[in-house]
């Protein structure tokens, strides 16, 4: 969403208590999603390894997504949405949701929460390649190296899970799979990012999420009737309302929250608690084991990232002449 414009606010006519309040708030809506979204990688693991597999979490995230998101709707303002925008919300569900979900979760059920936690934090740098690529942003030096050194981290960890012979340090199919849901995604936000901007966080998502249950369900349902009800445990039913409820309706309104106050630096950053959190109780747990290798692959992977939020877009270049903004700085 677009980001709030700070220095246009006359500080004189707004109590200081307040002006202060937005940024605490979303900085701890960030660090909130993020740390919901770190624990959901253990948390839908286990899930999946207890009666719940990939195919079925997914369908319950879009189907509870949607109805949560249709329910929250009636006590917000309506916003009218042309039926224009209503088809091309198809296009923004397949990649935002149907691939991006089904690439995530059912990759997080072939490998380590671990594996799959440090993956998603490359997101930025294909939002680079595709920013350069559909939105002509320039790729500066700064940003070309940090691609480079973040692909080296990843091809680190997916080197690390070809030769693993125990699931608990990763397995290269999750891996890779994972690693589309972020490309799925980055494609998602350079192609649908205009129609977006246009609609509150409810609206949005209340759209994507029932195109991405029409998508999904047809060929899920089977799938989902197949799980043996009886047998899960309560404990399992838990882990997926968690996934459910907090990964996906409650991870999906702080982030976005948080967008319209934070700078997109400030948003980035917040990638590194995801895996800090996932690593921390995967391996308490005993669901993961974290080597040297993946120590090695977080650093390049929050390297490579940072350098790509540091660097200049060309709004940056156009509007300033080439000097640095604190967006870009």
């Amino acid at each position: 969403m677009m980001e709030q414009n700070m220095d246009s606010i006359d500080h004189e006519h707004i109590p200081t208590k307040h002006f202060n309040r937005a940024p605490l708030l979303a900085h701890l809506s960030m660090f909130s999603a993020c740390a919901i979204w770190g624990l959901m990688a253990p948390i839908g693991k286990d899930a999946m390894l207890h009666g719940v597999n990939g195919v079925s979490m997914v369908s319950f995230r879009v189907l509870g997504g949607a109805i949560l998101f249709w329910v929250s709707s009636l006590f917000v303002k309506h916003e009218h949405v042309p039926l224009r925008d209503v088809l091309w919300f198809i296009g923004a569900a397949v990649f935002g949701l149907v691939c991006n979900q089904c690439c995530f979760t059912i990759g997080l059920s072939y490998t380590s929460p671990i594996n799959a936690s440090i993956v998603t934090t490359s997101m930025p740098i294909f939002a680079m390649v595709l920013a350069a690529l559909i939105l002509k942003e320039p790729i500066t030096g700064k940003k070309a190296m940090g691609v480079l050194i973040g692909c080296c981290g990843a091809l680190i960890l997916i080197l690390t899970s070809m030769t693993a012979g125990d699931a608990k340090v990763g397995d290269i199919r999750g891996d890779l799979m994972v690693m589309g849901a972020q490309l799925s995604y980055a494609f998602y936000l350079s192609t649908f990012n205009k129609l977006v901007k246009r609609y509150s966080v409810f609206t949005v998502n209340k759209w994507m999420f029932l195109w991405a249950t029409c998508l999904i369900w047809p060929f899920s349902f089977r799938e989902v009737m197949d799980i043996p009800w009886a047998a899960v445990s309560t404990k399992t039913w838990l882990e997926t309302a968690y996934v459910v409820f907090f990964g996906t309706f409650v991870g999906y309104i702080l982030v976005i929250s948080a967008q319209r106050v934070l700078r997109p630096t400030v948003v980035s950053s917040y990638n590194y608690v995801q895996p800090v959190v996932a690593v921390v109780v995967t391996v308490l747990t005993g669901m993961g084991i974290f080597k040297w290798t993946h120590g090695l692959a977080v650093l390049m992977v929050f390297v490579g990232v940072w350098m790509v939020t540091k660097s200049r877009s060309r709004h940056d270049m156009v509007d300033n002449k080439g000097e640095l903004t604190r967006d870009s700085a």
